[in-house]
């Protein structure tokens, strides 16, 4: 049988690798600048520790692992034969492979919290996996570059984090707007709307207005039981001014009475006057009342970040999760955080022509082989370039010139060296530059300068 890959996961190149480690150095540099410390935890959880968090949705897409050995050995016969899939996976089933890296931070805050520095900021690079549906820029294995600080309610976090998803993206060289809501918002949405008990349907279908437009919203809200007249009270959702602070004016208004509406009105109010006044765009940072982010635990401040000039989906996003913690019975442990996409922000930089050749990874000069003693003079050579830093390596085989050059070509090697008998005999190299085609003679000491 031939070979083939898992479907939506991917086999990189070398040059993919170089790239992919560009995007991750430049987000970890800025991390560290911002304060935030490395952590890393298992690629696998107990799957209580997931189930639950995501919403219905999310907890479908989790990739859960059987349990080793007979794993069928204590099934209920009854659950079997009735095919009822959701009693039998955890009969079957007590792990599962991460689904982001904001629940496994709080399961590690949970575990440590009294060992820990408040607010404690960490960052995390690790791959997730969803069971989703493989589409461009979606997998079902993935990277996120993700940044959070727990035990803090000061909404200078946020002012922080929209000033961390710019520099990043400014390093990047990726023009990019912010989009910025509030899930309390979104609660007075639903009370102003009649429809506090169905919060989480409301939300669900607005997240997806982007992908199935005004119509394919209301047709969702309508089909998960809500009334056409709660859903006219909120038809203004879909006429929003290109204005962000016009836009909270008049939900001020609308949220006349409504206490969570108001407060979260006025945390996203301070958020953006905040960030104006620390030279912040608010092009780049905008007011979007239809953001929902269609995970039950953010609680205040969300984000999603779109690139301005390709057409994808989001490639950052996050939000306030302020009672994550009390799930693993530790309280009043506050936190946001927010994500980076690494493998959509590799495409579109790919597709803009953003990676700059440092992001490469090319062999500096290749020695050509000639046998006998000219092979031990270059390998000494070798290891003196490389003690300086410079990647070089020797051809293996004594073969015809011309293989050897058609290597250097085929693998992208800048220079290819030669350390022949007359080179030896006047302590010079010989070396060809196999981008521009000039060759050079030059002392040996001035080589290794």
């Amino acid at each position: 049988m031939k070979p083939s890959l898992a479907k939506g996961t991917r086999d990189f190149t070398a040059q993919e690798v170089s790239r992919r480690k560009y995007i991750i150095n430049t987000l970890q540099k800025n991390f560290e600048l911002f304060g935030f410390q490395p952590l890393e935890t298992p690629s696998f959880e107990n799957l209580s520790t997931l189930t639950g968090k995501y919403g219905e949705e999310g907890d479908r897409l989790i990739f859960k692992i059987l349990n080793s050995g007979d794993y069928t050995s204590k099934v209920n016969q009854e659950d079997w034969e009735n095919k009822n899939h959701q009693k039998l996976t955890s009969q079957i089933s007590d792990k599962a492979l991460r689904y982001d890296l904001t629940v496994p931070f709080a399961r590690f805050v949970a575990m440590n919290h009294g060992q820990l520095t408040f607010p404690f900021k960490r960052y995390q690079v690790q791959p997730v996996w969803r069971a989703d549906r493989p589409q461009k820029g979606r997998f079902r294995e993935f990277y996120q570059c993700d940044a959070d600080v727990v035990g803090s309610e000061s909404l200078y976090q946020e002012v922080e984090l929209v000033q961390l998803y710019l520099k990043s993206f400014s390093n990047l060289n990726i023009p990019v707007t912010i989009h910025i809501n509030n899930r309390k918002i979104l609660s007075g949405l639903a009370e102003y709307a009649g429809i506090t008990d169905q919060l989480i349907d409301f939300t669900v279908a607005l997240d997806k207005l982007d992908k199935i437009g005004k119509e394919g919203v209301i047709k969702e809200l309508l089909e998960k039981g809500i009334t056409q007249e709660s859903i006219d009270k909120l038809d203004f959702l879909f006429s929003q001014s290109s204005d962000s602070l016009e836009n909270l004016l008049l939900l001020k208004e609308k949220f006349s009475g409504n206490e969570i509406g108001t407060k979260g009105v006025e945390e996203l109010e301070f958020v953006l006057t905040q960030s104006l006044s620390l030279g912040v765009d608010l092009q780049n940072l905008v007011f979007n009342i239809t953001l929902a982010r269609g995970l039950d635990y953010y609680t205040g401040a969300i984000f999603e970040v779109k690139a301005d000039e390709v057409q994808m989906g989001s490639i950052g996003g996050g939000g306030r999760y302020d009672s994550l913690t009390e799930v693993f019975g530790v309280k009043n442990i506050p936190g946001i955080g927010i994500s980076f996409g690494l493998d959509r922000i590799y495409l579109v930089m790919e597709e803009l022509g953003l990676f700059p050749e440092e992001a490469s990874s090319k062999v500096e000069y290749l020695f050509a082989n000639f046998g006998g003693e000219e092979t031990l003079e270059a390998l000494k050579l070798i290891i003196q370039l490389r003690e300086k830093g410079i990647s070089a390596e020797l051809y293996p085989e004594n073969v015809k010139l011309g293989k050897q050059f058609t290597y250097a070509e085929k693998k992208g090697i800048k220079n290819l060296v030669f350390l022949g008998e007359e080179e030896m005999k006047n302590r010079t190299v010989t070396f060809k530059n196999l981008e521009d085609g000039e060759q050079k003679t030059v002392s040996l000491e001035e080589f290794l300068n």
